[in-house]
């Protein structure tokens, strides 16, 4: 009896170690993504991503309408590197939210964005991943943006 009940705790531990470090793992990648990001690396920001990585943003339009854009990754990382370099920006991510389910994850990520240190907007980044091969790749970043409601 006192057997299976060890062997009963080791799984569960074993499950929650293994948990702990998947959510580990996507963070890293994560924040690889947006050091990246900020240090305008275009073979960091290939590196985390799949070649089929799909990229929206939900924002609203001069008009007030509510729109859906999807942005080409290759182009995303064109436009990032292509930031004078004078220019100063800076997502902060305030909060991480992780679920993992095997090889797939999702990352909810709010976020301040800072432009030459002057507050721009805030949103939401929902990341999905899965692993490649042992690695997490992003293959589905979708963002909001607003400059209301922002803490």
């Amino acid at each position: 009896m006192m057997k299976n009940i060890l062997l009963v705790f080791t799984i569960l531990f074993n499950v929650f170690v293994s948990a702990q470090a998947n959510e580990v793992d996507v963070k890293n990648t994560i924040n690889l993504f947006f050091d990246a990001f900020h240090k305008q690396d275009s073979m960091q920001l290939k590196a985390v991503a799949t070649n089929t990585v799909i990229l929206q943003t939900i924002g609203v339009d001069k008009d007030g309408n509510t729109v859906l854009k999807t942005e080409n990754y290759s182009d995303f990382i064109k436009n990032i590197v292509s930031i004078p370099k004078e220019v100063n920006f800076r997502e902060k991510l305030t909060s991480y939210s992780i679920k993992v389910d095997g090889d797939m994850a999702n990352a909810w990520t709010e976020y301040e964005f800072w432009l030459n240190g002057k507050f721009s907007h805030c949103g939401v980044n929902s990341f999905q991943l899965f692993k490649d091969k042992g690695k997490w790749k992003i293959i589905y970043l979708i963002d909001t943006r607003r400059k209301k409601g922002c803490n």
